[in-house]
């Protein structure tokens, strides 16, 4: 199969079972159940997949500190996708997490060569007031990479775990490549690991909401959060078939693991790398412990990020949306009048005449107009049901269903902008200025 996916470019995914089989993301269905009050995108299988989002789960269940992190490269207009990302930023920081933003002026310096003033421009004006008017806490913490010393430092020393030959399997990187992209692969790692440095808190489980196009980042920080900490925690297996846990070392002080040798309780041996643990029944405070030991010894500890993934929206003229197709998308920016107008013009799941319509009744899951629907404009399930029935079986008909879409796209934007004005004269409540 062989499926390529690059953060820096349109991704169309047809079937999203194939990243299931060849990037080993999980379905997410069965983690609805775990959740007492599930994010519509959840409930609608918007979110399709994850990665070991049960440790964020058992941190909601049970009131454990956890992070939410995402960022955004300020590269153009605020539209829909990242709406997308923010609601779900949000909904996390509203069920507990500790919530960060970045916003990506590395990455948008590096990769699409845009000015310093212009990300700063774009990431304020475009992405921050409107992640403010959406409903993100001034608790949360926003900030730009290239400001942020602690993502700085983060990204250097990660990058001293990072090889070029790694970074070509991951992204597709040649020798045509610039050093200066290649450190923005690096640093977006350091985003995602940073909200477990001591100064937020320690280690702790972080979600990361993303397109299924950034699972690159995902799995190059899982991979290096594991390369940058000092011991992994085998389960082993005696000749008699008595099962014992080892603590191996990676790169830790030999008083590290004397260290641990002492304070973990129970019947412990200590070998050369490696301390063995025959009788530890509480694994949650053996984890605790180990990660308590490193910390104190000047290293990590981090805890594999984990992740979601969210389905794409179709553009309003079906295929992909593309930001060099204005009629293809809609930005939270544009005047909401205009936008209805183009809301109006999109491509339907209807048929070809009235008569087919009410024969054959129309495909809501071929319809750009349903999508919008699905994912923006209607938040009852219920209403939203009805609406898929009446145009199944051919009682709604696809003017109706453009004017409803328009006349709330209206209402939506008006308020948002409203919403955007606020939101400018808050901004030193979040440590920032225009």
């Amino acid at each position: 199969m062989n499926m390529k996916i690059d953060p820096w470019s349109a991704l169309n995914i047809d079937d999203y079972s194939k990243l299931f089989d060849e990037f080993g993301i999980l379905p997410f269905d069965e983690m609805v159940r775990e959740i007492e009050n599930p994010h519509k995108f959840m409930n609608r299988k918007i979110i399709f997949g994850h990665r070991s989002y049960d440790l964020i789960t058992d941190a909601m269940k049970h009131n454990k500190p956890f992070s939410v992190m995402s960022g955004f490269m300020p590269s153009g207009k605020i539209h829909l996708g990242h709406k997308m990302v923010m609601e779900e930023i949000i909904w996390h920081q509203q069920q507990g997490g500790d919530a960060f933003v970045g916003i990506a002026d590395r990455e948008a310096h590096s990769v699409r060569g845009m000015s310093w003033d212009k990300c700063k421009d774009i990431g304020i004006n475009e992405y921050i007031i409107s992640l403010i008017a959406l409903g993100f806490e001034p608790d949360g913490h926003i900030y730009f990479q290239s400001k942020s010393e602690q993502v700085k430092d983060l990204a250097f020393e990660l990058g001293s775990k990072a090889n070029f030959s790694e970074l070509s399997a991951i992204y597709g990187f040649t020798g045509e490549t610039n050093v200066a992209h290649m450190l923005s692969a690096v640093t977006q790692s350091a985003d995602i690991l940073h909200p477990q440095l001591e100064e937020y808190g320690g280690p702790k489980p972080t979600v990361i909401p993303v397109g299924a196009d950034q699972d690159p980042h995902i799995r190059l920080t899982r991979g290096l959060g594991h390369k940058m900490n000092m011991f992994k925690i085998e389960g082993r297996e005696d000749k008699n078939g008595n099962k014992y846990f080892s603590i191996r070392s990676k790169a830790a002080p030999e008083e590290a693991l004397k260290e641990l040798n002492e304070r973990i309780p129970g019947k412990t041996k200590l070998f050369e790398g490696h301390v063995d643990i025959f009788n530890a029944d509480d694994f949650e405070l053996l984890l605790k412990t180990v990660r308590e030991v490193e910390l104190e010894f000047g290293g990590y500890a981090f805890v594999p990020p984990s992740s979601t993934y969210h389905r794409f929206m179709s553009g309003l003229q079906g295929g992909k949306m593309s930001s060099s197709v204005p009629d293809s998308y809609l930005s939270l920016t544009e005047d909401p009048k205009g936008a209805a107008k183009k809301v109006k013009r999109a491509k339907t799941g209807g048929r070809m005449t009235l008569e087919e319509q009410k024969k054959l009744g129309g495909e809501p899951d071929k319809c750009s107009v349903y999508e919008m629907f699905l994912f923006h404009l209607v938040d009852d399930d219920e209403e939203l049901a009805q609406i898929y029935t009446e145009c199944r079986e051919g009682s709604r008909v696809c003017g109706n269903c453009k004017a409803l879409a328009a006349e709330r796209t209206e209402k939506f934007l008006k308020e948002h902008q409203e919403l955007r004005e606020v939101a400018k004269d808050r901004l030193d409540e979040y440590g920032l200025s225009i």
